[in-house]
């Protein structure tokens, strides 16, 4: 069976919820609207169609756009040997998905990431607490809202009190440039 007719039946089980499948460069998507019910379409996905393997969950941060949150669940079939993508999204108001630990145990670690670095909270989820960021730590670094330079820490005895992510920093990269030492992250000062 093919990635595309896996995501047919995907779509027919869960056809309220469920987008028909894009593709785009070989990798198909099938978007669930209701992000509340993401943990059981993940477990059809993996006891009914074979994604036996959460290959990676992120997080991406559209900024002000509604809804701010989405949570993208890279799968793979090793019967198949497929690929395929869910994305769900919520709002900021909820920053809240359904945890996926009960399908995937390797979802565990991939939650907490995303909690840790973007502050989103997986209901149920077993032990979601800071896994790269000690624990106390007020922000979350990967979100749009958060400085380059990086902001002061109230902990001078665990990190920087300063906001120096690198010395030197921020770097920035410009889309685009001449060539690749163009492109190339390095400090760019407004004046």
């Amino acid at each position: 069976m093919n990635a595309k007719q896996l995501a047919k039946k995907l779509k027919r089980q869960f056809k309220k919820i469920a987008s028909d499948a894009v593709e785009f460069r070989g990798e198909l998507t099938v978007e669930i609207s209701d992000p509340c019910q993401i943990a059981e379409v993940c477990l059809y996905a993996k006891e009914e169609l074979g994604f036996d393997y959460l290959v990676d969950l992120c997080t991406i941060d559209n900024d002000d756009q509604t809804p701010r949150w989405t949570a993208v669940y890279h799968l793979y079939s090793y019967s198949h040997f497929k690929h395929l993508r869910l994305k769900t999204s919520v709002s900021e108001e909820k920053s809240e998905f359904p945890t996926v630990t009960n399908v995937w145990a390797t979802a565990n670690w991939h939650e907490r990431e995303a909690f840790d670095m973007m502050g989103i909270q997986f209901a149920g989820h077993p032990d979601l607490r800071r896994i790269l960021m000690w624990e106390g730590y007020p922000y979350y670094p990967l979100r749009k809202d958060f400085p380059l330079a990086g902001k002061p820490s109230e902990m001078p005895d665990v990190a920087f009190t300063d906001p120096i992510p690198l010395e030197g920093g921020p770097f920035v990269t410009l889309a685009g440039g001449e060539d690749a030492a163009t492109r190339e992250p390095r400090v760019r000062n407004p004046e």
